[in-house]
């Protein structure tokens, strides 16, 4: 069993350190400066403090405890207290403002990130597993949280507290100084080492925890098709794989660790057994002070928690520098569906469309459009029907500028679509799909998708005409009535009932519908048949459909082929020339004639 489909993540980790990366994560804590500062400035309090204790505990032990003066031993005792106080104080204050400067940084980016996804066209979304996106927008913000709270402060704190404790250190008896810090190259190899085993680990574990939401993502979604062909198993398996590689992936990182921390304490604890046993042969000859000596013991177990510290902030800017080059990556897609600079506002839109040699390939040149030529009046209503694959919902998704064609144009009242701003442009369309999307919230939510200038009246009324107050009246709340994700609590007739009234709700120029009716019943459509006509009623309308019958009394009927419209015209007419759409016509009336017989 493979996984193949769920490894196409990046697989390339980047530097521990990438300044370039670093500048562009400095522009989101600019506003946030002052806190920065104010953070640091206190951290730099809260390390002094706890720099004097040990140099205090020195004085305490030489100057009152050995000479038995104990008024002398109260007052440096209640210094060491007010000392204690104060490094608490300043640490609970550093914290409180980096973790709110972290909440804050990653609320910016996320909504940053979450809006540029939101202007990102189709084709982006065609290449792209959701899981993925979702991955960018969580995941990796979050191990941008760590940095911004554990790392960029802290550090100055780890920094000021080592060069602070070898300055003390030196100063006190730079011999024992020296001989305390003689295990620093095996520790500086052992970090070397740790660093470059736990970045090959964190590229793994990261990679794989994209897989998993990738797969849980389409997996989830299509669990229908897992049920209903009986792939639970098979499906389970591929997910035991995936499982299976993140926790051995998160097990090797877990060991590296598990070794290198011991690794410090033993080294602390041979650095501790040289200053005893230096240390107490310089207490013998009289040239240290036992207060020294324990000073240097206390320094030195101070001296190898900013190292573990450091390591893994390390740890901590490896991953940030992982996540913010996926984050920045996407980021820098640019859109492909953008206002050109030629845009010009429309005050008011007839709704006549015109499609001028039109070519369209999703791949270079594998044209699924070609030449088209299709003019439509302003209230007129076409249908385009065809064959699977004849290029009938690409021509609306080209319509709604979902992606850019290559060849020709596409006008609406004599303007290049691409010279409407897109934003005005689509809300004169309202699109009405077979596969229905019903958001999780009330059906209110569901029918205004926060317009606000869409009042419950306003809502009500078009539930009513589109026939969908039948149903809702059935629930106690009304239109406050909530729905599952997707509108899982409705039935398939239902749903596409409250997508006619949502488009009706936003009255729009240009109405499009594509397949909207079939996944709906014979019963169920004869009862939205007066409705759409309400629908239709002095708006431009394009219907895709494969029920013929739906679509006799459109002013105009194109019929597409392998991407090329071949016939144009009534529904009479078409069946008079005797070409593709007299023979659809057929084969549709046998496959009822013969469904009727069998009834």
């Amino acid at each position: 069993m493979t996984l193949d489909g769920y490894g196409q993540e990046e697989e390339i980790l980047g530097k521990a350190y990438d300044a370039r990366l670093m500048r562009r994560l400095a522009r989101y804590l600019k506003p946030y400066r002052w806190y920065i500062i104010l953070a640091i400035i206190v951290l730099i309090i809260a390390t002094l403090a706890e720099l004097a204790g040990p140099f205090i505990t020195k004085i305490a032990i030489d100057k009152y405890i050995t000479t038995k003066n104990v008024s002398g031993l109260s007052g440096i005792i209640a210094l060491f207290v007010g000392l204690m106080a104060l490094q608490f104080i300043m640490q609970y204050i550093e914290v409180y403002i980096t973790q709110w400067v972290g909440q804050r940084t990653m609320y910016d980016i996320r909504m940053e990130l979450f809006a540029h996804i939101e202007d990102l066209g189709l084709s982006f979304f065609d290449k792209n597993p959701v899981g993925r996106l979702v991955t960018r927008v969580t995941s990796d913000i979050d191990a941008l949280n760590e940095l911004f709270t554990s790392g960029v402060v802290a550090i100055f704190g780890d920094v000021i507290m080592l060069f602070g404790i070898i300055g003390v250190m030196l100063y006190l008896n730079w011999r024992l100084a020296v001989i305390s810090m003689a295990v620093i190259p095996p520790l500086f190899v052992a970090t070397i080492i740790f660093r470059n085993k736990v970045r090959e680990s964190f590229r793994r574990v990261r990679t794989r925890v994209a897989r998993i939401n990738a797969f849980l993502q389409e997996h989830i979604a299509g669990m229908w098709v897992v049920q209903s062909f009986v792939a639970e198993k098979r499906t389970f398996g591929k997910f035991d794989l995936l499982n299976r590689d993140l926790r051995d992936s998160h097990l090797k990182s877990v060991f590296y660790f598990s070794v290198f921390f011991p690794v410090v304490e033993i080294l602390g604890a041979v650095s501790l057994a040289l200053i005893i046993w230096y240390g107490g042969g310089q207490i013998i000859h009289k040239a240290l002070t036992y207060g020294a000596l324990v000073a240097f013991i206390q320094y030195t177990e101070r001296f190898f928690q900013p190292i573990r510290d450091l390591s893994e902030k390390y740890n901590i800017l490896q991953q940030a520098m992982a996540s913010s080059e996926r984050i920045f990556k996407l980021l820098d897609v640019k859109p492909d569906i953008v206002d050109t600079p030629s845009v010009k506002k429309m005050e008011e839109i007839k709704g006549a469309i015109n499609f001028e040699n039109l070519h369209f390939a999703y791949n270079d040149e594998e044209w699924v459009l070609k030449n088209i030529n299709l003019d439509i009046k302003p209230g007129e209503r076409i249908a385009i029907v065809g064959a699977t694959g004849a290029g009938k919902t690409s021509i609306i998704s080209l319509l709604l500028r979902f992606y850019n064609y290559q060849k020709g144009d596409i006008k609406l009242d004599g303007v290049s679509i691409k010279d409407i701003p897109l934003k005005d442009y689509r809300r004169n369309f309202a699109l009405v799909l077979q596969d229905i999307f019903m958001f999780s919230g009330d059906i209110a939510r569901n029918i205004r998708l926060g317009n606000k200038e869409i009042a419950d009246p306003d809502i009500l009324e078009a539930l009513r005409t589109v026939g969908a107050d039948g149903f809702i009246n059935n629930y106690d709340d009304g239109i406050k009535h909530v729905l599952r994700e997707r509108g899982s609590n409705l039935s398939v007739g239902q749903r596409q009932l409250l997508a006619f009234a949502r488009a009706l709700a936003f009255d729009p120029k240009i109405l499009i519908l594509d397949e909207a009716t079939s996944s709906v019943d014979t019963q169920t459509e004869n009862l939205i048949q007066e409705a759409l006509q309400k629908l239709l009623e002095g708006r431009t309308s394009i219907i895709i459909a494969h029920r013929l019958s739906t679509i006799k009394n459109s002013n105009r009927i194109v019929v597409m082929h392998k991407g090329v419209i071949k016939e144009e015209g009534t529904h009479a007419q078409l069946l008079a020339l005797r070409g593709i759409y007299y023979r659809l016509y057929q084969l549709q009336y046998k496959e009822q004639e013969i469904v009727g017989k069998v009834a």
